[in-house]
C-alpha cells in the first residue's frame, strides 16, 4: 500500500523566475548530495535554466574514477593462501568503496545518476565476487549515467558482473537460461508484464546465448563463443530471424520505444521529484508523458529529459520540496555538504559502514529489484540507527574542531549577522539550512530554540539591557559557548521528522 500524496499540479513548462535559496537547496539535494552554504548562496538568484545547464554540462564532462591497479586482475594475481587472498580482496573492495563514495560526494549529478542506475541495473558483489568485475560495472555506470540509454542497456548486459549475476554465463544454445531475458524486460526496460510475453522471454533467451567463456583462471572477463550460441530462428516482438545480442537491443528499442520511455521516465520522476507518480490529485502522469515524448524524440539520450524536468515549474513547485525520505547516504552526505565540516577518508569510510548497517550496503542492493527507498528507510530500528550514527558523526566533528560549528552558524546567518546576539535568528538560519521547509509548528521551533539556548547560558545574556553599554553578553562570533550550542541544536534537529526529508 502506498501512503504518499502527490498534489503537484504544476506543468512541465520552464520555470521562468529566478530561484530562491530554498529552491536552490532543493535542486542540489535532488541532483546531488546537497551543497555548502557558499554554493547555495552563489546559486540563489540565478535562473533555473542557467543553473541546471551548468550542472548537466558538468555531469556530461566528468571522467570515470581512474582504473585501480587491480582493474584487470584474475585469480592468478592473488596470493595462493586462502586467508591472504580474502584479505587482499577485502582491501581492494574497501579502497573502491571509498573511491566511489568520494565520487558521490564530489560529482553532484553524474554520480547521483550512477548511484540511481546501480539500483536499476542491479548486481550484487556477493554473488559474482570479483573485484575486476566490480570495477568494470561501476565504470559502465559512470560512463553511461547521462549518456544514451539504448547504449547503456547494451553495454551493461555484457559486463561480466551482470553476466554472472543474472546467469548469462550459463546461457548455452542447447540449454537457454531465461533469467537475464526476463529481467531485461521486467526490470530494465519495459516494466512488469508491459509489452512482452513469456514466449518473447523464451525466444530472447535463445538470442542472448553464447556469452559463456569464463576462462580457466577464474575472475576473467566473459567472452562470446559462437559455438555455444543458438543459431536457429527466433521470433521476438513479432520479428523473426537468426537474432543475436545486438539484434535483441535493436528490436527492443525499435518495437517498444514508447513503453521503454514511459517506464524509465516514471522511475526518473519518482526518484527525482516525488515517490508517488500515480496520485490522481496531481499532474504526474502528464509530466511523465511529456518526458517520455522528449526521450523518444531525443533517440533515448538521457540529458534532454533531465534538462526538461529539472528546469520545469513542476520540479520547483512547493509540493515537490521535502517529499522524499533521505536514504542513509543522503542522511550522511547531505549533512557533510551542508555544514562544510572538514572530513577525512576515515569519516567517509565510517559513513559507508553506517549505510550498510541501515540496509544500504554499497554495491550490494537487497535483491534484483534493488532498494525500494522512501518508507523502506524508516522503521523503528532504522530510525534509532539514523539518530545514533549521526550523533556519533556529530560528536567526532565536534571533538576534532568545535570552532567549525561556530563557522557553520556564521555562514548560515550570513556576514551581515555574524555579530548577532539574537539566538532566534541563529536557530532559524540553521533550521532553514538543514531542513527542506523548516519545522512544522511554532512549538517545534521553540523546542529547537530551547535546545540552542542551553541552561548554562543565562537568558539575560541575550538581552541588550544586560550591560550599561546596551550590548549583549552573548554574541555569535565570539562567545565561547556558541560551538557547543550549535552542536546541541544539530543533535536535536537530526532527530526531527523534517530532517529525514529532502
Amino acid at each position: 500500500m502506498e501512503y504518499f500524496i502527490n498534489c503537484n499540479t504544476s506543468p512541465l513548462s520552464p520555470y521562468a523566475g529566478t530561484l530562491s535559496q530554498q529552491q536552490v537547496e532543493h535542486l542540489y539535494r535532488r541532483l546531488g548530495f546537497s551543497a555548502s552554504v557558499q554554493t547555495i548562496n552563489a546559486g540563489t538568484g540565478q535562473t533555473a535554466g542557467a543553473l541546471v545547464d551548468n550542472l548537466i554540462n558538468q555531469a556530461i564532462g566528468q571522467a570515470p574514477i581512474p582504473a585501480p591497479a587491480w582493474a584487470n586482475w584474475n585469480n592468478s594475481n592473488y596470493p595462493a593462501d586462502e586467508d591472504l587472498r580474502r584479505q587482499v580482496r577485502r582491501q581492494q573492495q574497501d579502497e573502491w568503496e571509498l573511491a566511489y563514495a568520494n565520487s558521490l560526494l564530489n560529482n553532484d549529478l553524474r554520480d547521483r545518476l550512477s548511484f540511481f542506475w546501480s539500483n536499476h541495473f542491479v548486481t550484487e558483489l556477493d554473488i559474482y565476487d570479483c573485484n575486476a568485475f566490480l570495477y568494470e560495472y561501476v565504470n559502465c555506470l559512470q560512463r553511461n549515467a547521462i549518456g544514451n540509454f539504448r547504449t547503456f542497456v547494451s553495454e551493461i548486459g555484457l559486463t561480466s558482473a551482470m553476466l554472472y549475476y543474472l546467469d548469462g554465463v550459463y546461457n548455452n544454445g542447447n540449454n537457454p537460461n531465461e533469467n537475464y531475458a526476463r529481467e531485461l524486460y521486467e526490470l530494465f526496460s519495459l516494466g512488469d508484464g508491459n509489452g512482452y510475453t513469456e514466449e518473447d522471454i523464451i525466444e530472447t533467451a535463445k538470442a542472448l546465448t553464447g556469452y559463456v567463456e569464463r576462462g580457466e583462471l577464474g575472475c576473467e572477463a566473459v567472452l562470446f563463443n559462437p559455438e555455444r550460441h543458438d543459431a536457429g530462428p527466433k521470433t521476438i516482438f513479432g520479428q523473426t530471424g537468426n537474432w543475436g545480442y545486438d539484434d535483441v537491443i535493436n528490436i527492443l528499442f525499435t518495437q517498444r520505444p514508447n513503453e521503454i520511455a514511459e517506464f524509465i521516465c516514471r522511475k526518473l520522476y519518482e526518484f527525482f521529484v516525488h515517490p508517488d507518480s500515480r496520485d490522481a490529485a496531481g499532474n504526474a502522469q502528464t509530466i511523465i508523458s511529456g518526458m517520455a515524448a522528449t526521450f523518444v524524440g531525443a533517440n533515448f539520450e538521457i540529458a534532454p529529459v533531465l534538462s526538461q524536468l529539472f528546469k520545469s515549474e513542476h520540479f520547483f513547485d512547493q509540493d515537490a520540496i521535502g517529499v522524499i525520505i533521505k536514504s542513509p547516504y543522503d542522511l550522511y552526505f547531505n549533512f557533510i555538504k551542508e555544514t562544510g565540516f572538514t572530513y577525512t577518508d576515515t569519516t567517509v569510510a565510517s559513513m559507508v559502514n553506517y549505510g550498510g548497517l541501515l540496509s544500504q550496503r554499497l554495491f550490494d542492493p537487497v535483491d534484483v529489484a534493488g532498494w525500494q527507498r522512501d518508507r523502506s528507510w524508516i522503521n523503528t530500528n532504522f530510525m534509532i540507527g539514523r539518530w545514533l550514527t549521526l550523533e556519533t558523526i556529530l560528536e567526532e566533528f565536534y571533538q576534532a574542531n568545535d570552532e567549525e560549528f561556530r563557522a557553520f552558524a556564521v555562514a548560515a546567518v550570513g556576514p551581515a549577522n555574524s555579530n548577532t546576539s539574537n539566538p532566534e535568528l541563529v536557530t532559524q538560519a540553521i533550521v532553514d539550512k538543514i531542513t527542506p521547509k523548516g519545522l512544522l509548528t511554532s512549538q517545534d521551533f521553540q523546542n529547537a530554540l530551547s535546545a540552542f539556548k542551553v541552561e548554562d547560558v543565562p537568558e539575560i545574556y541575550y538581552s541588550p539591557d544586560y550591560t550599561t553599554g546596551g550590548t549583549s553578553q552573548w554574541m555569535l562570533s565570539i562567545s565561547p559557548q556558541v560551538p557547543n550550542q550549535v552542536y546541541l541544536l544539530l543533535v536535536h534537529l537530526s532527530r526531527q521528522p523534517e530532517f529525514q526529508l529532502k
